[in-house]
């Protein structure tokens, strides 16, 4: 497995902030450089130990999906190499796994589709029929297929903390009612284009979340990673089944060994044996082959 980057180090730029995953760069007062780095999270704490790789399988997917999908809404990408605005001796830490992007005001809403009943979705159907405040008929199972995608957005949370489900007339307080209904009729365009997509390759996304943003001129623009296993459900066609959590492309088998462990869920989580480092960057790279090949 390549060499993994819990952290980068990039001194030629000012460091604006680090994420559970990205670190972020100023370039100039209107562009960014952001750097997926190979970090990984579960029950909300970043664990010690990274997946190799992962921050390039992230990039990747995210570039992929913004040129397929660049017709439903601009995106934050300007096709700037990342190597151009470093220094020559920190290019080997944005190579493959970096990207430089318009500076946007963020959209405070995380716009999330559904065509699947999973997750949280799950949850709140079991206690009420609905989805953020969508009613969806009786009678569904975990897993089961909507009758058409649904909008179901959350409000951004502190870090550390989980997203919270919220419904339409939240995100129109946040936004007001025009760009709320541009926003939801976006999302579910992007999800439904990338599903059909997505399915000719033996995948079914089971839900995904965007982020938006605004440029000086107000314009919607689409931003951050797009469609990868760290912000959908990728579930293999070939497993899918109603009544089940089905298998994902993602940090499964991390989630499930941790699952096995005396541990509370706060930091410092245990450190992650070699064996669910190698399954999990195999998933990762699974998930980029199969969609982008």
């Amino acid at each position: 497995m390549p060499a993994a980057l819990h952290e980068s180090g990039i001194k030629s730029l000012p460091l604006l902030g680090r994420g559970k995953v990205r670190d972020m760069y100023a370039v100039g007062d209107d562009k960014l450089l952001i750097v997926a780095s190979d970090r990984i999270s579960a029950f909300d704490v970043i664990l010690d130990d990274p997946i190799p790789g992962k921050g390039q399988v992230l990039t990747e997917l995210t570039e992929f999906w913004l040129e397929k999908l660049a017709h439903v809404v601009p995106n934050h990408s300007t096709g700037i190499d990342p190597c151009d605005v470093v220094a020559a001796d920190e290019r080997d830490q944005v190579k493959g796994r970096a990207m430089v992007v318009k500076r946007l005001k963020p959209v405070l809403v995380e716009a999330v589709a559904r065509g699947y009943l999973i997750g949280s979705g799950w949850k709140d159907y079991q206690a009420s029929g609905a989805v953020c405040g969508v009613a969806l008929p009786a009678g569904l199972r975990q897993a089961s297929r909507l009758p058409e995608p649904i909008f179901t957005p959350a409000a951004k949370a502190e870090f550390g903390s989980h997203d919270e489900n919220v419904d339409f007339a939240h995100v129109v307080r946040e936004v007001g009612q025009e760009m709320a209904e541009r926003i939801r009729a976006i999302t579910l365009q992007l999800y439904i284009e990338a599903s059909e997509f997505a399915a000719t390759k033996g995948i079914i996304i089971a839900d995904t979340k965007f982020e938006f943003g605004l440029d000086e001129q107000g314009q919607l623009h689409l931003m951050d990673e797009v469609l990868t296993p760290d912000s959908s459900r990728f579930w293999p066609a070939s497993e899918y089944a109603e009544g089940i959590s089905p298998p994902s492309f993602d940090k499964q088998f991390v989630r499930d060994w941790l699952e096995t462990q005396v541990w509370d869920k706060t930091p410092p989580a245990p450190r992650l044996p070699a064996s669910v480092l190698e399954k999990t960057a195999a998933k990762y790279r699974e998930a980029v082959t199969r969609l982008t090949s």
